[in-house]
């Protein structure tokens, strides 16, 4: 008679985990908080106060970013990109987001991994100031090779309607605020893993050894940028009429997602980037130098800017300034605080849109 661990999976070690995880979890409790980790489903009560209230939600997963981490045997900081990547999204709509699940499968479970990838996850929602609601273990032998995990989750803020930031107000003539990056995030790893294919080279700037490895300088978490611009919007709400998170697809993707469609034929709203108006990470020229094409590294990567408002050009300066000015509160340890830049601003296109690359342009 076969049993259940005869067949690869081990109950025994997903009870371990699971308890492993119990301790992480605890750490995110914050109130509206129903239900720990081991029910059927997790329960948050809707926040008081809120009269006619919007459910925002966000998923997403860590990508083959997780290969760099498998690599390098270090499991403790993607989580954090995980919950990242989601949390960013949802805040786009002007939401605090207030819980979190997670994922994770693998074809073989090792509890002290599962629980590193959780204790990331657990720091990530810590960081964001919301809740790890519950979770999902999944050991599929034969399916996933030994030693790799997949790691994924969404996330659920509520808000009130009258107060979600939908771009419909973003104008021409809005300035574009851009939130530096911690690096590469989580998004062109597929190219990265193809320009650095042994993550222990030394990471070298300037012809100077920095004493990291381009894999560690790689497994950087994404920036999570939820408290910094809640409390902007907390003092500036009204003048902050779009958001977007640069993800897959570089500024070419994402920034012209924040604007509304051209009606009744007026001219469609893009964006004039100001080049040089902040500063590039050394892991970009770095990718550049490995053979990066330069056509198209901003339709891949962030090229460290990981946020961008766009806002009332009356209050910018006073935006960035308090950006600037909280930014060692939100910063992480051994990581240099958040900049905020005046990266460009809003116009309308002289023509017809035809394309990502006609809805932001570039000047000197």
């Amino acid at each position: 008679m076969a049993t259940y661990k005869e067949s690869g999976v081990d109950v025994e070690e997903g009870y371990r985990a699971v308890n492993m995880y119990k301790e992480h979890a605890k750490r995110t409790a914050i109130p509206g908080l129903l239900t720990g980790l081991g029910s059927f489903n997790g329960m948050f009560e809707v926040p008081k106060g809120i009269k006619n209230p919007v459910m925002v939600s966000g998923t997403d997963g860590v990508g083959t970013k997780l290969d760099i981490a498998f690599q390098m045997k270090k499991y403790d900081t993607v989580g954090i990109d995980c919950v990242a990547m989601s949390v960013n999204d949802i805040l786009c709509s002007g939401v605090q987001p207030l819980f979190f699940l997670d994922y994770i499968a693998c074809g073989k479970l090792d509890a002290a991994v599962a629980a590193d990838l959780v204790k990331g996850v657990a720091d990530g929602c810590v960081e964001t100031g919301c809740a790890l609601l519950g979770g999902e273990t999944a050991e599929m032998p034969g399916f996933y090779d030994e030693g790799k995990y997949d790691l994924a989750g969404f996330g659920v803020g509520i808000g009130e309607k009258k107060d979600m930031i939908t771009g419909e107000d973003i104008k021409e003539g809005d300035v574009l605020i851009g939130l530096s990056s911690t690096g590469v995030h989580s998004n062109g790893f597929s190219l990265v893993r193809k320009l650095v294919p042994n993550p222990n080279d030394a990471f070298v700037v300037d012809g100077k050894e920095t004493g990291k490895t381009i894999g560690e300088v790689l497994l950087t978490p994404t920036r999570i940028y939820v408290k910094p611009v809640m409390e902007v919007l907390g003092r500036y709400k009204k003048a902050v009429h779009g958001m977007v998170h640069v993800t897959g697809g570089g500024f070419y993707e994402n920034i012209p997602r924040m604007y509304p469609k051209a009606k009744n034929g007026k001219k469609q709203l893009i964006s004039i980037i100001k080049r040089d108006s902040w500063d590039i990470l050394p892991i970009f020229g770095e990718l550049i130098r490995r053979g990066a094409d330069l056509d198209n590294v901003y339709n891949t990567f962030n090229m460290g800017i990981g946020f961008v408002l766009a806002v009332s050009a009356k209050e910018a300066d006073e935006i960035i300034d308090m950006f600037n000015a909280n930014a060692k509160k939100y910063a992480r340890e051994n990581e240099a605080p958040m900049k905020a830049y005046k990266i460009g601003r809003v116009a309308y296109a002289a023509g017809s849109v035809n394309g990502q690359k006609d809805s932001v342009l570039f000047e000197d």
